[in-house]
This record gives structure tokens, sequence and C-alpha cells, in this order.
């Protein structure tokens, strides 16, 4: 994310050497960096979780990578050994999603990669909280000003005026109770952490894995570092080229048609599911119309907005082995007897990164209330049922934010990568699949795996699709071109355990972003 020790330094060498003798070069970011993680004391692991039995500790970095000497943040890092000493190929590290996931507690502390899976014979497991999350240093703002974090697309210029003016005051909190490291949570500072923690652990080279946002921080670290990867493996990608809001919000509200309609044609196909016999997308098309007017409500009577609605079914479209309860969800609704939702807990200050990391990393284009109006009324037309995405908000939230862009969007540059999988959906609402294939073409030796079905991170979604991941992992060997992987959409609900150790991958649809 985010140089003037080392100019002070080769200054003052350069007043005491012989003017006949050539004066240094300023060490590289990438150079300094590298001194600075081989200067750091060794890694002092200490157990922690129950069932796995993991390892886990600190690492110091800079806040400022461009300054390597200056202040540092505390980095939470998690490691699961190869289950297997004599097979092991070295280390994979698996970034989270978010921005704002921890990824200790998914793949360090909760088995969300088993020790049934193959991957864990070969590899250390190696994630992490990245910087501004969970047990890292954080980023936090005051609560009682997060909770009125607008939650609505603008409806007129009044709204749009006050969304510019929370957004200018949300910001200047988070920095004033972050500190520093505000400025410094960008996805390229993120990326260098990553190879922090490659020269700690003492690794020439390093596998990587990631599904959501964490695609991003691959991509990047690729860009930076390609000499230093083994293989990546990067799920459900992040296209950080695009820069116009209208192309954002667009694929991100074409995913979400075409996601429910796959979703409306399952049920009709599936008698366990709840809405079986019935026209879903007349029943969901009835209850939105309901909400609209004002006139959808729980059942205890508190009113459901449209756009609760929709982001409601929207959570439900990243897994579709979520669907028999997102079916009986709105058959309850029709019927009338949905229950209330949960209460938010209250604190003084509270974690919130994803606002400072995503807004370093994504300015827009746009300019007024009647620009972004006129975009919702051309996406009611692309998506006739879904009407909008609920990540209208990745732009509306940096509209007036006052914090860097540190990390704008850009086509990556890569060169002198191993071969990249890219594995997407036909239809997944937290990644389109048209980001995908777009960040695709900008990765050399790239190869993309697609599963023809619904959902968020593939890993998890399709057997097929995990099967080639780990195969590609541990063997190097990535899949024919042009190889798809069938739908495997579910005929029966599955266990309750089996959804619990799935959730904490995904990349959250709500407006106020939660991890």
């Amino acid at each position: 994310m985010k140089r003037r020790l080392f100019t002070v330094v080769l200054t003052a060498l350069a007043l005491t050497i012989p003017l006949s003798q050539p004066v240094l070069a300023e060490p590289t970011v990438e150079q300094a960096a590298a001194s600075q993680a081989r200067s750091s004391a060794p890694i002092q692991w200490a157990e922690c979780g129950t069932t796995y039995k993991g390892e886990c500790a600190t690492l110091k970095v800079p806040i400022d990578w461009k300054k390597p000497g200056g202040p540092t943040l505390d980095l939470a890092i998690g490691r699961l050994k190869a289950l297997d000493p004599a097979k092991r190929i070295g280390v994979l590290v698996v970034h989270p999603g978010g921005p704002g996931g921890s990824g200790i507690s998914p793949f360090i502390l909760n088995g969300a990669i088993p020790e049934s899976d193959p991957i864990r014979q070969y590899f250390d497991l190696v994630s992490l909280d990245p910087r501004g999350v969970g047990r890292s240093t954080q980023a936090v703002c005051s609560e009682d000003l997060v909770n009125r974090t607008p939650t609505t697309y603008p409806a007129d210029e009044a709204e749009y005026r006050a969304l510019l003016r929370f957004n200018a005051d949300l910001s200047k909190d988070c920095r004033e109770q972050t500190g520093p490291l505000f400025d410094h949570v960008d996805t390229t500072s993120a990326a260098r952490d990553i190879d922090a923690i490659r020269v700690a652990l003492g690794e020439r080279k390093i596998s990587f894995f990631a599904i959501s946002y964490g695609t991003q921080v691959g991509q990047q670290y690729a860009e930076l570092f390609p000499g230093n990867l083994r293989a990546m493996a990067i799920d459900s990608n992040m296209d950080h080229s695009i820069t116009s809001a209208w192309q954002y919000l667009k694929t991100t509200t074409e995913d979400f048609e075409g996601s429910f309609l796959e979703f409306a044609r399952w049920c009709g196909e599936t008698e366990a599911c709840a809405l079986h016999g019935r026209n879903v997308v007349d029943v969901w098309d009835g209850l939105h119309a309901k909400a609209t007017a004002g006139d959808l409500t729980d059942s205890d009577g508190t009113p459901i907005s449209a756009e609760e609605l929709r982001l409601e079914l929207f959570d439900y479209m990243y897994d579709p082995s979520t669907w028999f309860d997102a079916a009986g969800w709105l058959k309850a609704l029709a019927d009338g007897s949905t229950s209330a939702r949960a209460a938010i807990t209250k604190a003084e200050v509270v974690g919130n990164p994803y606002p400072a990391i995503w807004c370093s990393d994504w300015t827009w284009d746009v300019r007024s209330f009647s620009q972004l109006d006129q975009y919702r009324r051309q996406l009611e037309k692309v998506a006739p049922h879904t009407k909008l995405s609920p990540f209208w908000s990745d732009v509306t939230s940096c509209l007036n934010w006052q914090g860097p862009v540190s990390n704008p969007q850009h086509r990556l540059t890569i060169s002198g990568n191993p071969p990249v999988l890219v594995v997407t959906a036909r239809h997944d609402v937290g990644t389109p699949a048209a980001w995908n294939h777009e960040a695709a073409r900008q990765i050399p030796r790239s190869v993309v795996l697609e599963y023809e079905g619904v959902g968020h991170g593939q890993f998890r979604n399709s057997v097929c699709a995990h099967d080639k991941i780990a195969t590609y992992l541990i063997e190097l060997r990535t899949p024919p071109r042009g190889t798809r992987c069938a739908p495997e959409y579910l005929t029966q609900p599955p266990a309750a355990t089996d959804l619990a150790r799935k959730q904490p991958l995904t990349r959250t649809g709500r407006p106020v972003h939660a991890s």
C-alpha cells in the first residue's frame, strides 16, 4: 500500500566519500523490504487452537513499506504444518477474503481446509490476519458513526449530499482512531507483507492460494515478486483494472440476476426446494413489489425494505448449498411468517477495515447524483428482477473519502511468473465472471478453469474445481485450456457442520461489509 531514511543515510555517505567514487543507487522498496525482513528476529511460534493445534505468532512489519526502518505494526500469522513431513513441498500461503477477513480463524483454527484435504499432506498451511484486521494491528472507527452508514442507494440529491458528508466524517474519524496505519492499508502493502512472511519463514519460494479479495493480493504479489512464486491458484477473482463505476455496477448486477434465475431454475427441478411447484420468479417479483411499496414486514411487524430484501437474496447466492434455506425464507415471507433479524453488539470503537482498504485501492468517476440515478434506472433494465447488486456500496462508500488512494486501479504488469490457475463460476455475485476472464487476460501463462454453475469460491462449491486446484498446487499440472466443471447443486439440504466450515471464505455483500 503505501522513503526518506535511506535518502538521509545515502546523503550522509556522499559527504564522506571522495567525489571520484560513484554514488550508490538508492535501494528499491523491494530490496529495503527484504533487508528489513532478514534482520528481524526469528518467528516465535506458540501453540494456538484446540482441534487443529496450529501455531500462531506476531511478525513486525513496517507501517509504511517505503520507510522500512520506521514505525511497525503487528502482523498476526498462523501455521498448520504439513501432515506428512516426508511429502512436504513447502509453504502454501492462503490469503483471506474481505477486504477485512481473518485468515487465522478459518484456516488455522477452524479447519476451512480440513485434514482430509490432500493439500494438508504436502504443505505447511500459512495464513494471516492482514494489516488492519483482527489479531493484527486494527483499523478502527467510532461505532456510533459506523452504525450510521447509509444502507440505501441515494434516492435524491439530499441523500447524495448526506452520503458525501458522511464519507468525509467517517474517513476522518477512522484516521483519528487508527493512527498512521490508516494511510497504509492498501493492497500493495498487503502484498509486501506476504513477502515479509516468506522471508521470515526462510522460504525461497511460496505457493499461494486465495478466494475473492485475496486474489487481488495475489495478483499484485505476482507483479512485485513473480520470481518468489512456485505456484498460484486464485479463485473468484477481483479485476482491479475497472475504472468505470458503471462497468463495476453493471457486471455485479448482471451476475446477481443470472444467479437468481439459475436458483429459480434449480428450485423448479428440485423437489426438496420449499418453493418447488411454484413460479419462483413470480414469488420474488411479488415480494419485491410489496417491499418497494412499503407493505412487506417481518412477523413482528418490522418493515423490510426492497434494499434489505435484495441484500438477503444476494447473500444466499454466494453458496448454492444454502439455497434450501433461501427457498424456505422466501416461502416464509410469502406466507407472512418470517422472523425478525438479529440485534447489533455495541462497543465504543469497532474494527472497520473494509472502507479504509477498499478506498485506498479504488476511486470512481462519479460526479453527481443524476449520474448515480441514471445508473440505477439503467441497471433495472439490465436486471428486471434483482434490480441492483448490493455492491453499489463499493462505489458510493468511496465518494468524498478523505484517505489517500495509494493503490489506484491499474492493469496488471506481470512477467517471470509461473503458470497461474484462475478459477471462476459462470455466475458469481461476489466476483463476476467478467472480472475473472479480464484478470486472466492480464496474467501471462494463466489458465482459466470455469465452474458452469453459480457461486463464490469454487474450491468449496465444486468437487471438480477443488480437485483440479489441489492437483495443480501439488503437482504443478494445470488442467487443459477450456476445461469446465459441471454444476454440482444439491438435491437435499446439507449438514449444518458443512455450512459452518464454508462460511468464513466469502466476500460479504453487506453495505457495511463484515467478515
